[in-house]
């Protein structure tokens, strides 16, 4: 299963960096959007990160090798997750630094993420 979510995980970080990098004008716009919706916009980019945080965790219990960076990942999602939910002025306050004057940071989340893709996929060579 741990092979599984590494090619899971390693497909929908390279799909998604490579999204950051050509579109950080549409990532702005769709946080500043959830922003928008105040909590409960705080709440969608929580599940977001729980989601993918939860499959990792669940399924990947890696702690040596290039490996473990998914895992450690993982668990940074849930925390991310937790602190959303537990304190959601804190997910709003993160939102409050998106704007589209600043997008062109999402292309170097869109670089981490590909980055990250690289290594599980030489990993899983």
């Amino acid at each position: 299963m741990e092979r599984s979510i590494e090619i899971f995980a390693a497909i929908n970080f390279l799909l998604m960096g490579l999204s950051h990098i050509v579109l950080p004008q549409e990532w702005a716009r769709f946080f500043i959007r959830l922003r928008g919706w105040g909590t409960p916009g705080a709440f969608v980019n929580g599940f977001l990160s729980l989601g993918m945080g939860s499959l990792i965790v669940a399924f990947h219990n890696v702690w040596d090798g290039l490996p473990v960076v998914l895992t450690v990942m993982g668990w940074l999602y849930l925390v991310k997750s937790l602190l959303i939910f537990a304190v959601p002025g804190y997910g709003l306050k993160s939102l409050s630094i998106v704007s589209e004057e600043k997008a062109g940071r999402f292309r170097i989340a869109g670089v981490g993420l590909v980055a990250v893709s690289g290594l599980l996929f030489y990993a899983l060579a």
